[in-house]
């Protein structure tokens, strides 16, 4: 089996009767000549990886593990126990989201909760604050 290899950049995604069309930007340089004179209408089997900005390819659990501690902490934030937890550590004095919103910013040493998507420091923070949080709850 023959194969082509060449990097390529996603610039447009559509949906049509037949199925999501993909479409991707290759540099003149990159592009293969067979796919260049394969008629249109030839069928491939394709497999794609992305790439990080490191090139090498990107691990996609990783990608979105900043996220999901991004909901965490707004789930956390609206928690009237972690409320709770942080009174009793005398953290807060305010049974309020805004209030434990503040003090998880300053704690973690953000401006905004969507920090945490990227800034790993933070997010070793807060997981550390949410087992303490969850061994106290327990």
């Amino acid at each position: 089996m023959e194969t082509s290899q060449f990097e390529a950049r996603k610039i447009a995604l559509k949906q049509t009767k037949e199925g999501h069309v993909l479409n991707l930007a290759i540099h003149p340089d990159e592009i293969p000549d067979e796919i260049l004179r394969d008629f249109v209408g030839a069928r491939y089997m394709v497999v794609m990886v992305r790439l990080a900005d490191s090139e090498a390819p990107m691990i996609r659990s990783e990608e979105y593990a900043g996220t999901k501690l991004v909901k965490q902490a707004g789930m956390l934030c609206r928690d009237r126990n972690f409320w709770d937890y942080l009174l009793e550590e005398g953290l807060i004095f305010e049974r309020k989201e805004e209030v434990a919103v503040e003090w998880l910013c300053n704690y973690l040493d953000v401006v905004s909760r969507a920090e945490l998507k990227t800034n790993e420091r933070a997010q070793n923070l807060f997981e550390q604050l949410n087992r303490e949080y969850q061994t106290w709850k327990n």
